[in-house]
């Protein structure tokens, strides 16, 4: 018995462990830039999840927009995080 134990910790420590690593996530995030209207507006993804966004409004001082609960689709100001952004839609056809 006291030769199993060290055997079986042995073996345990040998099994390869790649099996158990998750995906390595990107440390740098993907960031697209597109101009709407007179603003410049930068989406930040890391691994395809869209976290806050940088808008520049051409007569003004650039803020942030980022997630404010998990996966839906609501931004809040990072520099006003009580200030919430309505996301209704109102009509469609």
């Amino acid at each position: 018995m006291r030769v199993l134990k060290p055997l079986l910790l042995a073996s345990l420590l040998a099994l390869p462990l790649s099996g158990f690593a998750q995906d390595p996530v990107d440390a740098d995030p993907d960031v697209t830039i597109r101009q709407q209207g007179d603003r410049t507006v930068e989406e930040y993804r890391v691994n395809g999840f869209l976290y806050a966004i940088k808008i520049t409004p051409k007569n003004g001082k650039p803020y942030f927009l980022v997630r404010a609960d998990g996966d839906d689709g609501n931004f809040v100001r990072a520099d006003q995080p009580d200030l919430l952004i309505p996301s209704w839609k109102i009509f469609s056809w």
